[in-house]
């Protein structure tokens, strides 16, 4: 597999004056850049799409200018997808272990191998670069003869390199055993293959699915979404987009609200963890009067920009769904709950490396309280559907499981045969389990979904005393 990327912004710049002036060797602080914030992921668990917000992101990458942008992500998505193998394949070529507290000069070395084993950038160019970066670096400057030897050599022995670590997980190890245990040997190697490629785009439509398929060149998933083929251009820019057709969507996000039914005409129906809206869109688009809770208003106003873009209409409400006290109670809910996010690690690679398994414990703690909050809203015989996007049991299977034990909730099962092309995903107790090595790929097409958990339940009419 190889992201490819390839941009260098100009050596020039203008000051405010207005005067040129030379600027540092042209892509040097795009590399800096990419070193700088892997430090920033892994050291200090920080989010990577924090780090590169347009708005609010680390100032070191919004100073770039966009074509730099660019590749800073593909340097830092690559590094993160691929760090144990990385880190392997370094370590062999030093005779020596780096010192203690080298940290900037790791980083350094491994956003420059990223590029030579797995990215489309000249090897000479990466090399040249990360030599200049070292000797730029008061830190790593006595290094700089190392970091070119090491980094010459790898860009000469890739090819062979590359295949001695083709069966080398590129989790970290704690994630690697949770996933053994959960799913066996043999379905957690399928998931650790499947998540090496980047994950494909995925749209969800209001109607006519087939016939949009047709339109922009796309592949109908089981799931009723639109999967784009190999797409690498403008979202903006496709037909449909303007007049609110489709939204994006991956197919597993798209799974938890149909788990209610195709027609929910008349249900009010509360979406309590609701933005960006793909949810609530489709809520709304079954027939449903929703209303629609989110407790950060900037999410609020994206969900409220997306449903207006999309020409639909929900109540919506800035608050912490924990401290939703309706004055009526609802038909239905969807708890689409905050989690680990292990299971978008096709699109997000740093998730592995900024949780942990204790903050998996705490998070299904979290989720545990607002489901059973969520089942406090809704009617006696409502309805709700608890989802995230964890791959880990413990937020998911395990937690319901107590709930049900107690007699707060009672579990709704899914058929598989009400599911066709999904029959995999539905768990013998008749909950929805989505990985990352579901949906093969095609012709053109990339494979996998999120690792998705869904579970349909109803507040009992009489409650266990």
């Amino acid at each position: 597999m190889n992201d490819r990327h390839r941009t260098d912004s100009s050596a020039k710049r203008t000051n405010r004056a207005g005067v040129a002036k030379v600027a540092a060797k042209p892509g040097l602080a795009a590399r800096q850049a990419a070193a700088r914030l892997l430090g920033a992921v892994i050291d200090k668990k920080t989010s990577l799409d924090g780090l590169l917000d347009p708005a609010n992101g680390s100032p070191v990458y919004r100073d770039l200018p966009e074509e730099d942008r660019g590749l800073v992500r593909a340097i830092l998505t690559t590094s993160l997808r691929f760090l144990p193998r990385i880190e392997y394949l370094l370590g062999s070529l030093m005779k020596t272990p780096l010192p203690d507290g080298a940290r900037a000069l790791q980083h350094l070395l491994v956003t420059a191998a990223a590029q030579i084993l797995y990215l489309d950038v000249p090897d000479h160019a990466a090399v040249d670069l990360a030599v200049e970066q070292a000797q730029a670096d008061p830190r790593n400057r006595r290094f700089a003869a190392l970091v070119n030897a090491v980094l010459r050599r790898l860009s000469r022995e890739k090819d062979e390199m590359l295949a001695t670590v083709e069966e080398r997980s590129t989790f970290p190890a704690w994630f690697d055993a949770r996933l053994a245990e959960a799913y066996g040997d043999e379905a957690a190697r399928h998931i650790r293959a499947s998540v090496l490629a980047p994950a494909a785009i995925d749209l969800t439509v209001k109607a006519d699915a087939q016939a949009w398929a047709e339109k922009l060149d796309g592949r109908l998933l089981p799931t009723g979404s639109i999967r784009l083929r190999n797409f690498s251009g403008t979202i903006t820019d496709l037909p449909g987009y303007e007049e609110g057709v489709w939204w994006v969507q991956d197919a597993a996000a798209s799974l938890p609200a149909r788990l209610f039914g195709a027609d929910l005409a008349g249900q009010r129906i509360v979406d309590l963890c609701a933005a960006p809206g793909g949810k609530t869109a489709q809520l709304i688009l079954a027939g449903a009067e929703v209303t629609a809770l989110d407790q950060s208003a900037n999410r609020l106003k994206r969900l409220e920009a997306n449903l207006k873009r999309l020409n639909l209409e929900a109540k919506t409400q800035l608050i912490n769904m924990a401290d939703f006290a309706p004055d009526r109670l609802f038909d239905a809910a969807l708890l689409d709950a905050p989690c680990s996010s292990t299971g978008t690690i096709r699109r997000h690679p740093d998730v592995l490396w900024t949780k942990s398994t204790e903050e998996i414990d705490k998070l299904a703690q979290v989720q545990e309280r607002l489901l059973r909050h969520a089942l406090t809203v809704v009617r006696p015989g409502g309805v709700v559907v608890f989802s995230n996007c964890s791959l880990d049991p413990r937020e998911g299977e395990t937690m319901v499981a107590r709930l049900i034990e107690e007699g707060v909730a009672e579990r709704w099962a899914l058929s598989p045969a009400d599911w066709p092309g999904l029959e995999m995903a539905i768990t013998p107790l008749g909950d929805m389990r989505t990985t990352p090595a579901m949906i093969a790929a095609e012709d053109g097409f990339a494979g996998g979904l999120d690792g998705f958990y869904a579970v349909r339940l109803r507040r009992p009419l009489h409650p266990l005393a």
